[in-house]
């Protein structure tokens, strides 16, 4: 499994790390809202190498033959691999490139707040609670933390959909193929 995880989980980190690079390119002209679903389609669009790597392995490995839990394992470790080289793009990009990047994500985000008519205390609690979280992302090991779980669930929920689809058990002892398909 090793080897097949490696292959798609680098190459699915090289398409996911080469799509974001190009993604912030165009992040200031399509606003939060469309680089925000540009983005998430970019995840799903790298995360579809989990799929043909269950697949790969399945076929090329355990003679088309894999449980749930294994195609879960294959995927789930792809997922972590693709991830990790999210997360050290990001760092890499955000710390020496854009380094100022967040600011207007977290401008907005108090705008938002201030314009939203809540009290004054609710409004100066959640702005405050807004400028934490922009000192805190100034912290490598918590922006590594929270740019980790961005890819994260969507990398989960191609891997238990690419788990359930590809699962195929063995054929029960005594039966041949040809009975296996008229089953």
């Amino acid at each position: 499994m090793t080897k097949t995880v490696l292959t798609f989980g680098l190459i699915a980190g090289l398409i996911i790390s080469v799509l974001m690079d190009s993604s912030l390119l165009l992040a200031n002209k399509i606003g939060p809202s469309h680089s925000m679903v540009l983005g998430y389609t970019m995840m799903v669009a790298s995360f579809l190498l989990i799929y043909f790597g269950i697949r790969s392995y399945r076929d090329n490995t355990l003679a088309g033959q894999i449980s749930f839990g294994r195609a879960f394992a294959c995927g789930i470790l792809i997922t972590l691999i693709t991830t990790v080289c999210y997360v050290a793009t990001w760092e890499i990009l955000y710390f020496n490139f854009i380094p100022h990047f967040m600011d207007s994500y977290f401008a907005a985000q108090i705008l938002k707040v201030q314009s939203a008519g809540l009290d004054p205390a609710t409004t100066a609690a959640r702005v405050a609670a807004i400028q934490h979280s922009e000192q805190l992302y100034q912290n490598p090991f918590v922006n590594m933390a929270y740019t980790f779980i961005e890819p994260l669930p969507v990398g989960l929920l191609i891997t238990l959909i690419s788990a359930v689809l590809l699962r195929r058990k063995a054929p029960a002892p005594g039966n041949s193929s040809a009975d296996a398909a008229l089953a």
